[in-house]
């Protein structure tokens, strides 16, 4: 099943994509709102695959994050074994975890912000999957029971932003500078989530290409690591680590400049693709 958050004549709810369509679940008494859905458990998710709806055209619709607003967006650095050769440095023997502010969060198609204090803007492409039951010390085998789905997302990276502090939070948590989508697509329809080509393109050349199946810590080793220390949450954003080819690994770097088109492309999941437009004056994240 392929879950959406939309916008329909000003309204934001949740729906079931069937191909081109999409099913309005706003009239099933099911909750509207994506993590409110998940909290509802397993039989609210069974009811959300067979509802019926208004059907809408995707094209009539304007797509958000799956999430609007996630709990927490966790991140985790150096996770892909040619991103870790081309930075060269050493491959970690525990996760680098770090967060993203939920402010960061951003639509499918959305714009995404060149910040008016940096012209450092990077792209990559990862792997994201978004938690379905509130759980904590979760061992690896069962960690796919806690997992509502899984999404494509740009961890968007402001790095000198990054560099210059003691912790990756700054220049990772820009506002519009994750976004994911388009669906939030559950275990059935991904096949496995370890062996799935990712793609990124800027303005059309592809720029990473690798698979899943690099990762140096797995999903399921993530939420074991991460249950271990805390309580995680439906709608909680987990982004998996990206390959190589980012622009600080070229020599010369090649950053993002204002009218780049970043689309990234995973198996089984679709694409999400952002122009890099410049910040907006008085801009506030919704």
């Amino acid at each position: 099943m392929k879950l959406a958050t939309f916008t329909h004549n000003g309204n934001t709810r949740v729906g079931r994509v069937e191909g081109d369509t999409l099913i309005d679940l706003s009239a099933s008494g099911l909750p509207t709102e994506m993590s409110a859905l998940l909290a509802a458990g397993d039989s609210a998710m069974s009811r959300a695959k067979l509802a019926s709806g208004k059907v809408l055209s995707i094209s009539d619709v304007e797509l958000r994050a799956p999430v609007l607003r996630p709990p927490k967006i966790l991140a985790i650095g150096l996770n892909y074994k040619d991103h870790i050769e081309e930075t060269g440095l050493a491959t970690p023997e525990f996760p680098m975890f770090f967060n993203k502010q939920s402010t960061s969060a951003n639509g499918p198609y959305a714009p995404w912000h060149m910040p008016k204090v940096s012209d450092k803007l990077d792209y990559e492409g990862e792997l994201g999957f978004i938690i379905g039951k509130r759980c904590r010390h979760v061992p690896r085998e069962r960690a796919h029971e806690v997992i509502a789905g899984y999404c494509v997302c740009n961890d968007g990276s402001v790095r000198d932003w990054q560099m210059r502090a003691q912790t990756f939070t700054l220049g990772k948590s820009f506002d519009t500078h994750c976004p994911f989508g388009p669906f939030l697509v559950t275990a059935d329809e991904v096949g496995d989530p370890h062996d799935l080509d990712l793609k990124t393109w800027v303005n059309g050349e592809l720029r990473q290409n690798s698979n899943t199946k690099h990762l140096v810590f797995d999903c399921f080793e993530q939420i074991e690591t991460l249950t271990q220390a805390f309580t995680l949450e439906p709608g909680d954003l987990i982004l998996s680590g990206t390959p190589s080819g980012v622009g600080i690994g070229f020599k010369p770097k090649r950053f993002l400049e204002v009218g780049d088109v970043v689309r990234i492309e995973i198996q089984n999941l679709g694409y999400i693709e952002n122009t890099v437009i410049a910040e907006p004056e008085g801009f506030l994240s919704q």
